[in-house]
């Protein structure tokens, strides 16, 4: 499973250094696998759900803080790229993963030049 080829984006890793902390914080994940198909999920993690409530709390937001929903949302205990990538291994392996994700419209082949050569095993 290990080997499983796949590439990973995520959004915390392209915002500026220290303005964000792995254990109060979340990210949207994109996984795009060599067929072209790719996949959206958004990492909290549980300190964030507090942190959310709180400012919901004050800012009367989902009924002042009595709910927090958000789709595609996977609880994590810290938002690093080593966590996040044993959590995807996880879902792919006991095969719950599209289930989490939600599957987006896949790669264009004008989009190729983001990811590394060879990566993809299918034109569009």
């Amino acid at each position: 499973m290990n080997n499983m080829k796949m590439h990973i984006w995520i959004e915390a890793e392209i915002w500026a250094e220290g303005t964000w902390d792995k254990t109060d914080t979340n990210s949207d994940v994109i996984v795009v696998f060599p067929d072209r198909s790719k996949w959206i999920a958004t990492f909290f993690t549980y300190n964030n759900i507090q942190t959310l409530r709180e400012k919901n709390d004050q800012t009367g937001e989902c009924m002042n803080g009595a709910y927090f929903w958000s789709s595609d949302m996977v609880l994590i205990d810290i938002v690093t790229r080593e966590r996040i990538e044993q959590v995807i291994h996880d879902l792919v392996e006991d095969r719950s993963f599209e289930s989490v994700f939600t599957r987006y419209p896949d790669v264009e082949i004008e989009d190729d030049e983001h990811y590394p050569s060879r990566f993809f095993s299918t034109p569009t």
